[in-house]
């Protein structure tokens, strides 16, 4: 198994050291890993430090991970994202990023510190004797799929990175320098993991002996078979694909939600569409999702920063009768009596009392009804209309258009009232088109554009012509953008994480 160094495992472990040597403080008491794992409690909140990782700890700067920066990497560097800013999303979104880009050094240790956790909670909670076997399986399946996803993030977004598992914890090496793991190597261990998960984790959490309760939002049979479908259309194994979706299906747990619009508000922390999803409470651990995605200076939804927008480009790409396009803030009037609105044309100068803005702020996020500073929207990680989606995406490549394809997309379209699909239409080459745009439509700032666009090889293609319409050049090369560079902070610490095929 893989070592790692002592600096990376402090990093990504976040252990902290004080400078003051002279203290002497008065010990109470003492919890270490002997004494920590004992009882069901301990393993609980254990595999619990685990989900917790998902997003920052508590309300105050809580932007970490999926409570806003990773949408940075996987919307904003895209066709349809957009932000105005400088800095490090400003990079993303030109496709200027460096091994310096603080976002991408976010996201990686946000990554880390997941896995840490999840690998903690495996290796301490295996040799408990006080859980009984029942009880271990389900903590270390909930950890086993933690972990799985976020190593599904950090091979989506860096290809080969360090594989780190409860493994090294037995007889780590802390001055080793390892080099990375490949994707086909990470890929095969995921899909072992995922299988015992899959085979040990509840349909749901209703009446659930070890919990007690209904405890939604914990992983399931059917997120961890979800996650396993997407890691094999990563890798084009279709069959595998139509073989999981088809099983996800089959648990009659999921439905697609009745309204696109009502699925994202904040009060509707759970519904029969998600499968997984990283929840939190405006009051307890609320996120600074609103604030990111909110308008500018919009009389309802206020002191927002419109700063992960989506182009208007993408905007004008829905139809109006798409209730999905009501997920915008595209004209109002603001708080200063301008309009806010688009420019009639590139580079059109507003008249007196409008004002012309460069992109466009989406409601996902930023629904007219949360006033509070931080929100305690939920954000899906896996829901159902994915499923459905990608089932006809793996459809379609194994045979082409079929009925069953087209059915399947046109249930996601019929939700938002979308003009529906008719088969006859198409052929494989112009479904495979029509599938990853209706994944735009659908999936937009939800974590999954730009591996959607590498995955189908469009994403040179596609960002470039963007770019290159508004005058911004062709920034994405390909393969070298296939993965973005690793943090310079990493290499400095490992330097077997080369950036010399990335610049």
């Amino acid at each position: 198994m893989k070592k790692y160094s002592i600096l990376f495992l402090i990093l990504t472990a976040g252990i902290q050291f004080s400078c003051n040597q002279d203290l002497d403080p008065k010990v109470y008491s003492s919890l270490t890993n002997t004494n920590g794992y004992q009882t069901k409690s301990d393993a609980m909140a254990a595999v619990n430090s685990v989900y917790a990782r998902l997003k920052g700890p508590s309300v105050g700067d809580n932007f970490s991970y999926w409570a806003t920066r990773h949408f940075a990497l996987t919307d904003i560097a895209t066709d349809l994202g957009h932000c105005q800013f400088d800095g490090d999303p400003g990079q993303l979104f030109l496709g200027t990023w460096n091994s310096a880009n603080g976002l991408l050094e976010e996201d990686w240790t946000s990554m880390y510190k997941l896995v840490a956790n999840a690998n903690n909670a495996i290796y301490y909670i295996t040799p408990m004797t006080g859980i009984s076997d029942a009880e271990k399986t389900q903590f270390i399946a909930e950890s086993k799929f933690l972990r799985a996803s976020a190593y599904m993030d950090l091979t989506d977004s860096w290809g080969p990175v360090i594989l780190i598992t409860e493994d090294n914890l037995a007889s780590p090496d802390y001055l080793s320098q390892t080099p990375p793991t490949s994707v086909e190597d990470i890929d095969a261990f995921l899909i072992k993991d995922l299988n015992e998960a899959a085979s040990v984790l509840p349909v749901n959490y209703q009446d659930n002996a070890i919990y007690g309760s209904n405890d939604v939002g914990r992983a399931t049979k059917g997120a961890a078979l979800t996650l396993l479908a997407k890691l094999y259309m990563r890798s084009h194994n279709w069959q595998q694909v139509v073989d999981l979706t088809q099983q996800v299906m089959s648990l009659n747990q999921y439905s697609l939600y009745p309204s696109y619009l009502g699925l994202f508000k904040e009060n509707n922390k759970w519904c029969q569409e998600n499968i997984f999803s990283s929840l939190s409470d405006a009051n307890t651990n609320g996120t600074e999702l609103l604030n990111h995605f909110g308008p500018v200076n919009h009389p309802v939804v206020q002191n927002r920063w419109q700063y992960y927008t989506v182009n208007w480009d993408f905007y004008n790409t829905f139809g109006n009768e798409d209730e999905r396009k009501q997920c915008f803030f595209p004209e109002y009037v603001g708080i200063d009596d301008l309009l806010y609105r688009q420019a009639p044309t590139m580079g059109a100068e507003p008249p007196e009392g409008e004002f012309y803005m460069q992109d466009v702020a989406t409601r996902k996020y930023a629904d007219d009804e949360t006033q509070t500073y931080y929100d305690g929207h939920s954000v899906n990680i896996l829901r159902y209309a994915d499923v459905l989606l990608s089932r006809a995406e793996a459809l379609n490549e194994i045979s082409g258009p079929t009925g069953e394809a087209i059915d399947l997309i046109n249930q996601v379209k019929a939700r938002s009232h979308a003009k529906l699909l008719v088969l006859a239409d198409y052929n494989q080459a112009t479904l495979r088109d029509a599938i990853l745009q209706e994944r735009g439509w659908e999936l937009f700032y939800e974590g999954k554009r730009r591996a959607d666009l590498i995955r189908m090889n469009k994403y040179d293609v596609l960002v470039n012509a963007y770019h290159t319409r508004v005058g911004e050049g062709a920034p994405i090369k390909m393969p070298q953008n296939k993965y973005y560079t690793y943090p310079q902070s990493q290499v400095d610490l490992n330097p077997k994480l080369s950036n010399a095929d990335r610049q």
